[in-house]
């Protein structure tokens, strides 16, 4: 079973199984991704690759079957697009672009990676595409999907090993 993020009336929507919860998606909506910063979120369904966390900001690792390791304080993920490591984690400091894992807001302190743009990773087609938590106004995100902290943590707990994010189109 896969979970289905779709437009949903004035907003977004994440569903699995019988469950329905609020979700963000990138501000320029669901749609085939154009390029690296376009604020899309890529419509397709892609596998979940591992679950990062703040374990500082958690009481141990999320209930999930994927993989999941803890965010250091010196954890990126590059998205410069000409760098070789670009779609990948990288140490901080780095000297391309980046985003930074181990964020303030704590938009970050669960992340679940998605299988977008990394097998092979082809430069310019999106990076960091991940589900984390939403901002407490479900505001526009850069191109991932988000839920509030407690719904991405009932989501994993309920998820299966072969369970995919699927970005659908109204």
């Amino acid at each position: 079973m896969d979970l289905i993020v779709t437009e949903a009336g004035t907003g977004w929507q994440a569903s699995y199984g019988d469950q329905i919860w609020r979700a963000a998606v990138g501000r320029g909506g669901i749609a085939e991704k154009r390029a690296e910063g376009d604020g899309i979120s890529p419509l397709g369904c892609w596998p979940i690759r591992r679950v990062l966390y703040r374990a500082d900001r958690l009481d141990g690792p999320p209930a999930s079957p994927f993989p999941t390791t803890a965010i250091e304080p010196m954890d990126g993920w590059c998205d410069a697009p000409a760098h070789p490591e670009y779609n990948r984690p990288v140490k901080c400091p780095f000297s391309a672009s980046h985003e930074e894992m181990w964020r303030e807001d704590g938009l970050y302190d669960i992340v679940v990676v998605l299988g977008h743009n990394d097998d092979p990773v082809v430069p310019g087609a999106g990076s960091a595409v991940f589900l984390h938590i939403a901002r407490p106004d479900y505001s526009p995100t850069a191109g991932c999907a988000a839920l509030s902290r407690a719904d991405l943590l009932e989501f994993l707990a309920q998820a299966g090993p072969d369970t995919r994010l699927c970005f659908q189109a109204g």
